[in-house]
Order: C-alpha cells, then sequence, then structure tokens
C-alpha cells in the first residue's frame, strides 16, 4: 500500500518536472532570440565600419586591426573575432528552433558549450504548463519513464519477493 502511494506520488513529481522541460525550451529560445538580435545588432555595426572604411569584408577589417601595433586595437579585434563565433552560433541555433524537432532543440540547449545561456535562461524560468501537444505529449512520456526509472528497485525488490514465495510453496517441506 505504501508503495502504491509512493509510485503515484512519484509519477506525479515526474510529471510535474517533464512538463516543465517544453516550458524551458520555449522561454530558452525566447532567450535565444534576444541575444541573437542584440548580436546581430553588433555584428551589423561592424559591417557598416568595415564599408564605411572600404574594407572589402568585416573579417578583412579584423585582419588587418590584428596585425595593429596597438595592444588595445589587437585586443578589440580579438573580441569582435569571438562575437562573430558567437553570431555564427546563434544563426544556427535559431535556424534549429524555427526548424528543428523536439529533441533537435533539447540537444542544442543542453550541449555543454551552451550552458551559460541555460543557466541565464533557468535564472528566469516560471513554472507553467506547455499549451502544445509535443510538449504534453513528451512530458507524460518522460514522466512516465522518469516514474518507472525511480520505481524499478522496488519493482525488482516485489518481484523477487513473490518468487521466493512462490518457491517456498512448490517445494514441499521435508
Amino acid at each position: 500500500m505504501i508503495v502504491r502511494i509512493f509510485d503515484k506520488l512519484t509519477f506525479a513529481v515526474a510529471l510535474i518536472i517533464a512538463l516543465q522541460v517544453p516550458q524551458l525550451t520555449d522561454h530558452y529560445q525566447q532567450h535565444l532570440a534576444g541575444l541573437y538580435q542584440a548580436t546581430k545588432w553588433q555584428v551589423d555595426g561592424y559591417k557598416a565600419t568595415a564599408q564605411m572604411h572600404a574594407f572589402p569584408s568585416v573579417k578583412a577589417m579584423i585582419d588587418r586591426h590584428l596585425r595593429n601595433s596597438e595592444p588595445s586595437v589587437k585586443t578589440d579585434a580579438q573580441q569582435k573575432l569571438l562575437t562573430l563565433d558567437l553570431f555564427a552560433d546563434l544563426e544556427g541555433g535559431m535556424t534549429i528552433f524555427k526548424q528543428g524537432n523536439f529533441f533537435e532543440k533539447l540537444i542544442y540547449m543542453f550541449t555543454p558549450t551552451r550552458f551559460d545561456i541555460l543557466k541565464n535562461t533557468i535564472d528566469n524560468f516560471k513554472l507553467g504548463i506547455p499549451l502544445t501537444f509535443t510538449g504534453i505529449a513528451f512530458g507524460l512520456v518522460f514522466g512516465f519513464l522518469l516514474n518507472q526509472l525511480i520505481m524499478l528497485p522496488f519493482t525488482i525488490y516485489s518481484v523477487k519477493k513473490r518468487a521466493s514465495k512462490v518457491n517456498t510453496i512448490e517445494k514441499p517441506a521435508q
């Protein structure tokens, strides 16, 4: 009886946790979009500066700045390269979140190199219930699987206990 109550309680908790994953994905997409727009604004500024000074591309301007003897200009160029790399990654992420399936989004989100974005998203995360079929279906399936995983030791114990009872009944006492 206690195991059944514990089983129902763990399923409820697992379901609530599992339903938060689609919500987190939506929040992450919003955070990613904001970061993408801010970074795009910076990159567009780099492009405008490169065109203003007759560089064929932003990369050509940055390469020239990297060869400059002034340390602050070199450091600024290195920061611009990092921003361009971030922007390329964010563009890929925006494509995944616009066209990819739910599991591609999860893989993108939980990639270790992006944990800082995930942490920022979690810091501003509010619990909720997903309103999409995919979100609810994922929550139910993942909640059920998580419940089964948590309850596995109890299930194994009860199967072994029943098997030992059956064995003692089948074996006549000598």
